[in-house]
């Protein structure tokens, strides 16, 4: 009778702040945010301009009607690509996680959100490519008021449509035809592999990266349900829930965790070829598998030293970055590029409604960010794990040879974030388990960036 009266007394207490939590990570998506019209923006890899080329040329001959169709196809193509990406959230409302009576992960799970964000990144790299972006992506509603750029997006849609809506000539060329059959089945594997990906990441005991696989691979580390989880414990509860996963799809790829802000060459190649022991059936796709290089790395002590801006800039504009999993101290974020000297990122601190994606039609609207967000570098906390997605040892090479570019020291930097070593770990005496954190190297004292100008902006 006791023991059923403390079980009460805990779901309660779990609906109590399942309901409060709810109304603290209501409001997030209400801010605006704005972007600068004269500065680049940076999104995994892919720059994007929102200022005409040939604005300021007095002598370009393009009207200004061309200019403002350039801006608004740049702009355009942004929000499509940002609104492509996995958004991965709090969630209410699922089946309890073991050992608990918690069926929510508000108020302690974003990191593993932001995890699972960065890992549905590297996965629609590997089925999809980068060019890949969502049919709906420009549908989506925000809880903002209607903005320019929410009007343009609208605008266009609808013209794109009557257009498709006219009527057909008689005489119709067969190639065009088979072409655009051949777009249409492009299209359709292109929706069924997004939907299965985001399927993986269910909140259910039975998905494959679900927030129930990760909180018990999670044990392993020390951690329960309910515990807040840094970034580089996320990373390897990522490499073990890929590893035990047991969807054929997910047989050709595999994360590699770096050691104590090392990469071991050799220990990357032999992961795009080695046999998966626990996964023995795997052998068809040994030597063609992918990885996800995931590097926890510490850039300052208590705060993030400014010398490394340049270097998180640099990470952020390289094709193979697949984000970072950081944020603010005790609120971890997905950052996902940059403009200026602001972080742009996919935030899970919003609670949404249990969504059962075993069924064949389920919604995606609440799994793709229509907003996206920004903060300053200044407030980035220094602990984060920094992802790549390798396809082969071939695109393995092409990344140390552009990363060795962004950690190059400089006069002011001596220590760069991390590294690349030959041969395997095994071979520096590394025997003892895989630290997860590490110590503050003894980083110089920055002097502070002077801020940005404000100019003109764009409101997305």
């Amino acid at each position: 009778m006791e023991n059923k009266e403390t079980d009460e007394v805990e779901k309660l207490k779990t609906k109590f702040m399942s309901a409060w939590h709810n109304v603290k990570y209501s409001w997030v998506l209400k801010s605006k945010t704005y972007f600068s019209r004269n500065s680049a923006v940076f999104l995994l890899g892919k720059c994007y301009h929102f200022k005409a080329e040939d604005a300021e040329n007095p002598l370009a001959g393009s009207s200004s009607d061309e200019d403002g169709d350039l801006v608004t196809a740049n702009v355009e193509a942004f929000r499509r690509d940002f609104a492509s990406r996995v958004w991965l959230t709090y969630r209410e409302d699922f089946p309890a996680l073991r050992g608990s009576a918690l069926t929510s992960d508000c108020g302690w799970g974003c990191a593993l959100r932001a995890g699972q964000m960065m890992l549905a990144q590297a996965l629609l790299l590997h089925f999809l490519g980068r060019d890949w972006t969502w049919s709906e992506s420009l549908n989506l509603q925000t809880l903002d008021t209607e903005s320019w750029t929410s009007s343009v997006a609208r605008k266009l849609v609808a013209s794109f449509e009557v257009s498709l809506q006219g009527e057909r000539p008689p005489d119709m060329d067969p190639l065009p035809l088979v072409q655009g059959r051949a777009q249409e089945a492009d299209v359709h594997m292109g929706e069924v592999y997004h939907r299965t990906v985001v399927s993986w990441f269910g909140d259910s005991p039975t998905a494959q990266l679900g927030m129930h696989r990760l909180v018990e691979h999670g044990r392993s580390s020390g951690k329960r349900a309910g515990d807040w989880y840094g970034p580089s414990v996320v990373a390897h509860i990522l490499r073990k829930a890929v590893e035990e996963a047991t969807d054929p799809e997910l047989r050709g790829i595999t994360v590699y965790v770096a050691q104590d802000c090392t990469v071991y060459c050799a220990d990357v190649i032999d992961s795009h070829g080695q046999r998966n022991q626990q996964r023995p059936d795997a052998d068809a796709q040994a030597g063609n598998r992918a990885v996800i290089i995931l590097v926890p790395v510490r850039l300052g002590g208590e705060q993030t030293n400014p010398e490394y801006f340049d270097f998180v800039k640099g990470v952020l504009s390289l094709e193979y970055c697949i984000g970072i999993i950081g944020g603010k101290p005790k609120q971890a974020y997905y950052f996902v590029g940059f403009q200026d000297d602001s972080l742009i990122y996919m935030d899970p601190h919003y609670c949404q409604s249990f969504v059962d994606v075993s069924t064949s039609d389920f919604p995606l609207e609440s799994y793709h960010c229509p907003s996206p967000k920004k903060v300053p570098f200044s407030k980035m906390d220094p602990s984060c794990t920094i992802g790549f997605y390798s396809r082969s040892v071939q695109d393995f090479e092409k990344i140390s040879e552009e990363l060795a570019k962004v950690l190059r020291p400089s006069a002011k930097e001596k220590y760069p974030a991390f590294t690349f070593m030959k041969g395997h770990g095994q071979d520096y005496d590394l025997f003892g388990p895989p630290a997860l954190e590490r110590k503050e190297w003894p980083f110089l004292g920055a002097s502070r960036r002077a801020g940005a100008t404000a100019g003109d902006f764009v409101l997305l």
